[in-house]
């Protein structure tokens, strides 16, 4: 089961990955980013500890249908972001792969000058 120090890890596991608190009235609310941008937003401390990530909406909606742990984002543009509760009953690997889906589809948007820095698989050097 994914606890708060893996999911710390977990996202802080890929290049550029930043951990910022940025909500000054909800300090202990996370954030992980890369490139300025948002891929993760959780409060390691909650119980049940939750995630919202970034997701393809056709995915998201598949994964919503699928798993009654994952729910449209909380707070967040529903369409796009998923809230995902570590309860144990997902599976390890969906959520980190839900994780790594949420970063690559921003680092995706970010630009190529970027994209390169992070030495991001989706994007080769010619």
């Amino acid at each position: 089961m994914i606890d708060a120090n893996a999911l710390r890890a977990a996202c802080l596991d890929f290049n550029g990955a930043v951990e910022e608190f940025p909500f000054p009235r909800h300090p202990d609310v996370s954030t992980f980013k890369v490139g300025g941008k948002i891929f993760a937003l959780t409060t390691l401390t909650d119980a049940p500890l939750t995630v919202s990530l970034k997701c393809d909406p056709e995915l998201a909606e598949r994964l919503r249908a699928t798993h009654p742990e994952v729910v449209p984002g909380y707070h967040l543009n529903k369409r796009h972001w998923n809230t995902v509760s570590l309860t144990g009953a997902l599976p390890d690997q969906l959520i980190l792969d839900m994780i790594e889906d949420s970063y690559d589809l921003v680092v995706a948007s970010l630009p190529r000058a970027q994209r390169l820095l992070l030495d991001w698989p989706g994007e080769r050097r010619p």
